[in-house]
């Protein structure tokens, strides 16, 4: 049982980046502009993608998914964050930490995922070209995509109710800007094993494991092009799997600063997903000339 000197913790302080109070409003300005930028640029990924029929495909598909997760994992710390900026008590409640917690490992997880799905798809189209179109069927790439968002599900609502298991103590200050799970871990008055387990358990599993089945898709697309050395090819396979490795090494290479250098000061936003330009610029000219059609008749 917990001890008469614990408190019932309402809420927590952040106390974000280490900004010299003079460039506090730069800054603020430099971070709303990001956020917005990566807002906007994935909802034209989404629009694009949902009105264009020629990107109707299965890249796209999971693209579209990706760029909606990505959108609100944004979401999920930066709006928090540029608010606590402006005030003079920059807290979360209880309640809210805890729901920062469990959006924050489902939109994680679900990019980590959804990278991997994306790596097999890559795989299969340079690897079996011919036949791409009956293994990466629509039931399939629909399956897929609830797969991941079901994997991604269980692990951050068991994240959440083992963090509502734990009592509190007096301390309530995060040296974050969002509620990570490791300051919580360490204000903990409880027995604090369990969540620790648990964390390797689904780090490994949706860190880990996807960084691994990605590494070994590209072994087998780089093996499969030394075979046919061909500079039309490698430049092919470079346009086709050079915005999703881009993606890729600044997702994970995210977490390992994060996490794995604790003492860097890096940021949890990352940049929008960027598909190949050639194919947006194309999605966007047959938008604006639909449109300007439909405006002409």
């Amino acid at each position: 049982m917990p001890g008469n000197n614990q408190t019932v913790i309402s809420e927590f302080l952040l106390l974000g980046l280490p900004i010299p109070p003079e460039h506090q409003h730069l800054f603020y300005a430099l971070l709303l502009a990001m956020y917005l930028t990566t807002i906007l640029g994935n909802l034209l990924i989404i629009v694009l993608i949902q009105l264009d029929s020629h990107l109707h495909t299965p890249m796209y598909l999971f693209l579209s998914n990706l760029s909606f997760s990505d959108l609100c994992f944004s979401s999920v710390t930066v709006p928090k964050f540029l608010q606590n900026m402006q005030s003079q008590v920059p807290s979360i409640p209880y309640a809210g930490c805890l729901t920062q917690l469990y959006f924050f490992f489902l939109f994680g997880d679900m990019e980590s995922f959804l990278l991997v799905v994306m790596a097999y798809d890559r795989y299969v189209a340079i690897c079996f070209p011919l036949h791409y179109t009956s293994i990466m069927n629509p039931k399939l790439c629909v399956w897929l995509v609830v797969l991941s968002w079901v994997l991604a599900t269980f692990p951050a609502m068991l994240h959440t109710l083992l963090m509502a298991r734990l009592s509190f103590c007096e301390d309530n200050v995060i040296p974050h800007f969002f509620c990570d799970i490791s300051a919580l871990l360490k204000l903990a008055c409880s027995d604090t094993l369990t969540n620790e387990v648990f964390m390797f358990i689904t780090g490994t599993l949706s860190i880990v494991i996807p960084f691994i089945l990605i590494t070994l898709s590209y072994a087998r697309i780089v093996s499969s092009i030394l075979k046919v050395p061909s500079t039309r090819v490698i430049h092919k396979v470079f346009s086709t799997c050079g915005s999703h490795l881009s993606v890729v090494s600044l997702f994970y290479g995210t977490i390992i600063g994060l996490y794995l250098c604790p003492s860097a000061t890096t940021s949890a936003m990352k940049e929008t997903y960027s598909l190949r330009n050639r194919d947006m610029k194309e999605a966007l000219r047959r938008v604006f000339c639909k449109k300007k059609l439909i405006s002409g008749v």
